[in-house]
């Protein structure tokens, strides 16, 4: 109920479906005064969310800034979270990757230069699956291809979001033999950073962040930057609105 909550919600308040009721409103009621006043601040509000330099902006501002690896100590345990596969594509002899890979390539290159000891892979199949296979196993394939032992590489799939990967983590640790009084070092997607380490604070975790998978660049002033619309521009405002509203409603429901 409340991951369907979270989802209604987000729908609601996505740039382009507010977007997208103006102009409906707009024409629907096209003989109303303020019709057109409806319509104009649905294409303003197009202009402004289609716009890259500001949905740049806005990301580079919330996404926390990388860690150079030579600046880190050593850990026992990398944590690594899931989200970054095709799971609607069935598939058994490969993995497919949406956005996000970084997760697996950053923390394969953490374990070979010697700054993480273990990796603990966490997630599941998600709340729909479509097909059988769970993200933490075929993450687990594609490091035993970069030949990292596979008992060094601890698998938790079980989780369903992001409360669960710190609950379930914790309790893989435990099991497997670590004291969670040490610090781990917790590897996900830089935009996802925020909401992840305040679940795994949650849980009594103590987490070092290491954020992967940008979505902002360095600011550039040109003129396809500052003037083109383009589609991904939406997308990023997506993507950022839709974790702002699952931040919120993991506070209310005291996951974080």
């Amino acid at each position: 109920m409340f991951f369907y909550l979270s989802q209604f919600l987000s729908f609601l308040a996505m740039p382009l479906t507010f977007i997208i009721v103006l102009f409906a409103a707009g024409f629907i009621l096209h003989k109303k005064v303020y019709a057109k006043k409806l319509i104009l601040t649905g294409f303003i509000l197009l202009l402004f969310f289609s716009n890259p330099f500001i949905s740049n902006l806005c990301m580079l501002a919330w996404e926390p800034d990388f860690k150079a690896f030579d600046t880190l100590p050593d850990y026992e345990v990398g944590i690594v979270l899931t989200g970054v596969t095709n799971l609607s594509k069935t598939a058994y002899d490969r993995t497919f990757f949406d956005k996000g890979a970084d997760r697996v390539t950053h923390a394969i290159q953490l374990y070979k230069l010697g700054k993480i000891k273990k990796i603990l892979i966490t997630g599941g199949q998600g709340l729909n699956p479509v097909n059988p296979n769970t993200e933490a196993e075929w993450l687990r394939d594609v490091m035993l291809l970069a030949e990292i032992p596979e008992e060094d590489i601890m698998v938790e799939n079980q989780a369903k979001n992001t409360y669960q990967n710190a609950v379930l983590a914790k309790e893989t640790l435990i099991e497997n033999g670590y004291h969670t009084n040490q610090e781990f070092l917790l590897i996900t997607s830089a935009f996802h950073m925020y909401r992840s380490k305040g679940c795994f604070d949650k849980v009594g975790l103590q987490t070092e962040s290491f954020p992967v998978d940008y979505y902002a660049h360095d600011i550039k002033f040109n003129i396809p930057s500052l003037f083109y619309p383009d589609p991904n521009s939406i997308s990023t405002w997506h993507r950022l609105f839709k974790e702002w509203i699952g931040i919120t409603m993991y506070k209310v429901a005291g996951y974080i």
